[in-house]
């Protein structure tokens, strides 16, 4: 199943530091061999809902292991202190889901569970 590699960069003023420079002129390469490819990159984002938190970075990838090997490999941990060590921000990675899910499902298995599971105690 797709999984994503998802970064939310602090956003800075003026040039960034060459260090950061060279980690976006290299990273692309330790991706493409995972099977990864950018579907966003360090975009503002028209927030909508709650606050500012960064510049999105978003890259897709085959599975989850995909995006574990790339992350993990020495190509990008040799990198990987270029940006860390002047942008701060934070990453995850998640699973996509199916091309056939339904949300209402989802929510229905979610009010079972929940009509199923014992009262709280402050209840």
């Amino acid at each position: 199943m797709t999984a994503y590699a998802i970064a939310v960069l602090a956003t800075t003023s003026g040039a960034p530091h060459p260090d950061v420079l060279t980690y976006i002129e290299r990273v692309q390469s330790t991706f493409a061999p995972y099977g990864g490819r950018f579907l966003v990159h360090g975009k503002p984002g028209e927030w909508v809902e709650g606050e500012r938190l960064g510049d999105i970075v978003m890259v897709e990838f085959p599975d989850l292991e995909a995006v574990h090997a790339w992350y993990a490999s020495p190509a990008y941990q040799e990198i990987l202190p270029l940006r860390t060590d002047h942008l701060p921000g934070s990453m995850v990675f998640l699973d996509g889901v199916p091309a056939a899910y339904d949300a209402a499902r989802t929510a229905a298995r979610l009010r079972e569970s929940a009509a199923a599971a014992p009262p709280s105690a402050s209840e």
